[in-house]
């Protein structure tokens, strides 16, 4: 990396371990999430990473959305991984020849020399493009950063905004639990009831052979996530809702694609480009998430079964990253304050960091995989959001909570929320990569 150890301590002891991290997970263009049980690149991964490695190195940062963009399908597309041909078929499923994309995905834009998935994840990348380029504005001019990933964010945001409005409503589907990046979140299981799964003999799930199974999800869920995956395949990852077993507005989801049109209004004026669209855009999606998700008896956004058009009573952490945007009414951010702090999620009180699932929840398992335990990725977005909404003690505190778990859980992918124990893999980029990020904001 480009920058020297940071003088403070113990903040250097957590900045150097979390460098060692990223260092240890880089493979040349990009960063894998973990060296055994995830080793290709995640979109939704390299985004969090990016943000972690400007304060380490800004052209390694770009290097990372830039390689990501790569493999971007031409009808906007970002694919929730980009396979490296040099890891062997049996490291991960489901592998390359499992989603076929180069053939399979050929009417969809899928690109023919790199193989991908066909499915999405959560649009953090322009709003961690924009964080990269702040680190070094003039680096960035130097190599045209901006003006290259600019275009391809635009589509990007377009293809969700356009091929997903599987509602007709102006917000974004996932036709995937993994698109949601909270691949197990128990909000899927009534929609996921009605998809009939894959026979546990037809494929070998990997996973398994790096992970404890008790963390991890089911058979029966596993079986309907490659069911679905196949159905989409087989349809040519096409767009289209009327075949569509699995169709879901997400607020998580939603609040990032938000998010990334209020980066995207700061990267086009950099540029000396209009913002205005982006800004309309914003507004719009803003009007409609609250139209549309949220639900002031429980206090938060929830997910909405595009299928069925009912909402989706499970109460999960992603109904509280609306918390990230600008502008919310006064009244929808003090119930997001209150509901984060209270029985369902118990910040400050029962539990250490906010847990990923409902606390009073039938499903709730504070160890297994997105039904309850604590990820970074999510304290770090709700972290910005409490500092937005002016709630800084509280900003504060899940910060320092944050760093104390990462660097005791040997910056594990997630952690119990109570007592903070390790959970998943250990050394985690993302995990890494945003204890840098916040130790970097303390130091400014």
């Amino acid at each position: 990396m480009d920058r020297a150890d940071q003088p403070s301590r113990p903040a250097s002891i957590a900045y150097n371990s979390a460098r060692s991290v990223l260092s240890g997970n880089w493979v040349g263009s990009s960063t894998v999430p973990s060296r055994t049980l995830y080793p290709h690149q995640w979109s939704w991964d390299s985004g969090f990473i990016a943000i972690g490695l400007r304060h380490l190195s800004a052209f390694r940062a770009q290097l990372e959305l830039e390689t990501l963009l790569d493999a971007q399908w031409s009808d906007g597309r970002i694919p929730h991984i980009v396979f490296n041909p040099d890891v062997p078929l049996t490291a991960y499923f489901p592998s390359p020849d499992f989603w076929r994309s180069s053939s399979a995905g050929s009417k969809a834009g899928a690109p023919a020399a790199i193989e991908t998935s066909g499915i999405v994840q959560p649009p953090i990348h322009a709003l961690a493009a924009w964080l990269v380029h702040q680190a070094d504005p003039a680096a960035s001019a130097r190599r045209g950063f901006l003006r290259r990933v600019y275009p391809r964010l635009m589509a990007w945001q377009r293809y969700l905004t356009d091929s997903r409005d599987l509602g007709g409503r102006g917000l974004a589907s996932i036709v995937h639990p993994w698109e949601s990046g909270m691949d197990n979140s128990p909000c899927w299981d009534p929609p996921l009831s009605r998809v009939e799964p894959a026979a546990t003999g037809t494929f070998h799930r990997a996973d398994l052979d790096h992970g404890c199974p008790s963390d991890r999800p089911t058979d029966l869920d596993y079986g309907r996530y490659v069911r679905l995956a196949a159905h989409y395949r087989d349809l040519g990852y096409q767009d289209d809702a009327a075949r569509h077993l699995f169709a879901v507005e997400d607020p998580g989801l939603n609040a990032l694609l938000i998010a990334s049109e209020h980066a995207l209004a700061e990267i086009a004026t950099a540029l000396g480009e209009d913002p205005s669209d982006h800004q309309v855009r914003a507004e719009q999606l803003t009007t409609t998430l609250l139209k549309r998700l949220w639900n002031p008896e429980a206090g938060m956004f929830l997910c909405q079964d595009v299928i069925t058009g009912e909402p989706i009573a499970e109460r999960s952490a992603a109904g509280l990253l609306p918390l990230i945007l600008p502008g919310l009414p006064g009244d929808i951010v003090d119930s997001l304050l209150s509901t984060a702090a209270g029985e369902h999620f118990g910040l400050g009180s029962a539990t250490r960091l906010v847990p990923s699932y409902d606390l009073t929840g039938c499903a709730f398992d504070p160890a297994r995989y997105w039904r309850g335990p604590a990820w970074f990725n999510v304290n770090w977005l709700l972290e910005r959001g409490l500092r937005r909404h002016g709630a800084r003690r509280r900003a504060d505190a899940l910060r320092a909570t944050m760093l104390r778990a990462a660097t005791t859980s040997g910056f594990a992918e997630y952690v119990d929320p109570f007592t903070g124990e390790a959970r998943g893999t250990r050394d985690f980029s993302w995990t890494a990569a945003l204890t840098i990020d916040l130790i970097a904001e303390v130091a400014c």
